[in-house]
């Protein structure tokens, strides 16, 4: 039977990237999403995944998804923790809510799906888990306190877990993007992103495809001795 893979922010961008890229690979994916409702329904008929709405910077929320997406598909064995959101402001400017949105969402959201996941892939004696990082997270960004903070957040989270998951069969592993042409890219000023390309060696923004190939390599049956490790996907621009 087919291993249940969850993808946070999983019908978007990235996300979307990699539910296919999942899906392709054998997996019965399933995706969560937050508001966008027609959005999701779109994906679902596209591609046949099926979607689930809850915030996933909720807890209690994030607990009823998980019961209700288990009963209905099966128990959870792969965690791509996707999800993410930014809330950009030089300190000056950053509130505290802010701060409190892209932490609990961003770094928040891999406690409360892997809390969940966990005794399951414990008993089962196998998970993947794959947290989504970032470049700026590594090497820091102006305006992205929060943010960079979160993600480098998910970096140690990702090296603590890994150690107490390597006995029991549960793999948990990060990917840090660097720059990938999404909506949120796409939005910077062209002036500006024509300066980031410059600094990148390979000549280009990333696709979200580059960073589904990386998800399906570490999520895969037979990775079993890769864990506590950041994979950074970025065209050299940070070499880490």
């Amino acid at each position: 039977m087919a291993r249940v893979a969850l993808v946070t922010g999983g019908q978007r961008g990235i996300g979307a990237a990699i539910s296919e890229e999942l899906q392709k690979a054998g997996r019965k994916v399933v995706a969560s999403y937050a508001g966008n409702d027609e959005a999701a329904r779109a994906f679902t008929e596209r591609t046949g995944i099926s979607c689930y709405k809850f915030n996933v910077a909720d807890f209690a929320q994030c607990e009823e998804a998980i019961k209700k997406i288990q009963a209905e598909v099966g128990p959870i064995e792969v965690l791509v923790n996707n999800a993410g959101i930014t809330r950009d402001a030089t300190m000056k400017r950053l509130s505290r809510q802010m701060w409190d949105d892209v932490i609990d969402t961003n770094l928040g959201s891999c406690y409360n799906l892997c809390k969940l996941v966990w005794d399951g892939m414990n008993e089962r004696k196998f998970g993947r888990i794959v947290n989504i990082g970032s470049i700026n997270g590594q090497a820091g960004q102006y305006g992205q306190v929060n943010y960079a903070a979160a993600k480098s957040g998910i970096h140690g989270f990702t090296k603590a877990l890994a150690q107490e998951g390597a006995r029991l069969g549960i793999t948990v592993n990060a990917i840090a993007p660097g720059y990938v042409d999404t909506e949120m890219v796409r939005a910077v000023p062209p002036d500006v992103l024509e300066k980031i390309v410059a600094r990148i060696p390979r000549g280009r923004l990333g696709k979200a495809e580059d960073i589904a190939r990386g998800v399906a390599f570490l999520t895969a049956d037979e990775n079993d001795f890769i864990t506590g490790s950041t994979l950074s996907i970025n065209g050299g621009q940070h070499m880490y």
